[in-house]
């Protein structure tokens, strides 16, 4: 005759059930969101081909290359960029390439043994287009992280090979700092295919003063708030609240996985509560659930504040780019601080 399971055992094995059920859920999920997608576009045999590691470096070389330049995006779209890793093909597509583009300060953590893997025979370029940005140390500037208990998020998955260690790598989201990038991605243009000079010149200063008018817009507009304080959902703003006198702070770390405690948001509450912060900004290609959390327990509202690291479909498909969301940043963060 069989045991039969008493009711307490009935329940160990059911919940033992769900719990296992959701983790293979949260590994098909995470699976689907890395590589789910292709890079956008392929090596051109015509062209002068160049590889971004990430979208605004993509634009920025698109912009600058023009019809010079094939140019092939790593990072599908609607992915967000800090726990990406690259696939074989994006190896053989590289190999293929003149040039490879790549943030640096710590964004992409997987370029080293990426770079190893490179054919042997390819003739191909690694740029770090941040250099020469006067990069953030998130440990030493305390106006851009909100107190002392977020800075062990930062280093909670240093082990899986995506930490980007205390160094602050958004420094795109900054117009200024853009604009050393676009110099950076300039200059790596010429250097590599000196033929087509004279157009990459012509198109870089177009770029270029499309991001000082855009850098004015932010120092004008922003001066004149009441409200210096925002809360955003991880620590991607950095550059931005340096360059614009705002003071920043992150309910996750530097990458948006790395969650907060529950002190934490306790902290965050009381803390938009003494300043009188109406909003709490979340990011689309991040989940909202701790922003609106936040907001909840605080008693004020959400909004987006987009941190650019890449399109979502709906964003592609109404031709939105670099320059759209960093203009509905500014008026939202006018919005949220006048």
């Amino acid at each position: 005759m069989k045991n039969r399971l008493t009711n307490s055992e009935k329940r160990s094995r059911f919940f033992m059930t769900v719990a296992l059920c959701s983790i293979m859920m949260l590994i098909v999920s995470a699976c689907g969101s890395n590589s789910g997608s292709s890079s956008q576009g392929k090596i051109s045999e015509d062209h002068f081909n160049v590889v971004t590691s990430f979208y605004p470096i993509y634009e920025f070389t698109k912009a600058i290359g023009g019809d010079d330049v094939n140019v092939i995006n790593l990072l599908p779209t609607g992915v967000e960029p800090h726990d990406w890793t690259p696939r074989s093909q994006d190896i053989v597509n590289t190999s293929k390439a003149g040039l490879f583009l790549y943030n640096g300060a710590g964004l992409e953590a997987w370029v080293p043994n990426f770079l190893k893997g490179l054919d042997k025979d390819s003739d191909v370029k690694a740029v770090e287009v941040s250099a020469g940005i006067n990069l953030i140390d998130s440990e030493e500037e305390d106006h851009t992280h909100e107190g002392e208990a977020h800075d062990d998020h930062a280093h909670d998955h240093e082990d899986d090979g995506h930490n980007h260690g205390s160094i602050d790598p958004h420094t795109w989201v900054s117009p200024k700092s853009a604009l050393v990038m676009a110099e950076n991605i300039k200059n790596s243009l010429v250097e590599a295919d000196p033929e087509h000079k004279a157009g990459y010149e012509e198109r870089y200063s177009e770029l270029k003063q499309q991001l000082e008018d855009l850098d004015t817009k932010f120092t004008e507009q922003l001066s004149n708030v009441s409200q210096k304080e925002i809360v955003v959902s991880h620590q991607a703003f950095g550059y931005l609240a340096r360059d614009y006198g705002l003071t920043q702070h992150s309910i996750m770390g530097l990458s948006p996985d790395a969650e907060p405690t529950g002190q934490d948001i306790v902290k965050l509450a009381n803390l938009v509560k003494e300043e009188g912060i109406r909003y709490i900004f979340f990011e689309e290609l991040v989940s909202d659930k701790l922003a609106k959390t936040l907001a909840s327990e605080a008693g004020v509202e959400t909004m987006v504040l987009n941190p650019v690291e890449g399109l979502t479909e709906e964003q592609l498909q109404n031709g939105d780019n670099y320059f759209t969301l960093m203009e509905k940043n500014l008026q939202n963060l006018v919005t949220a601080l006048q």
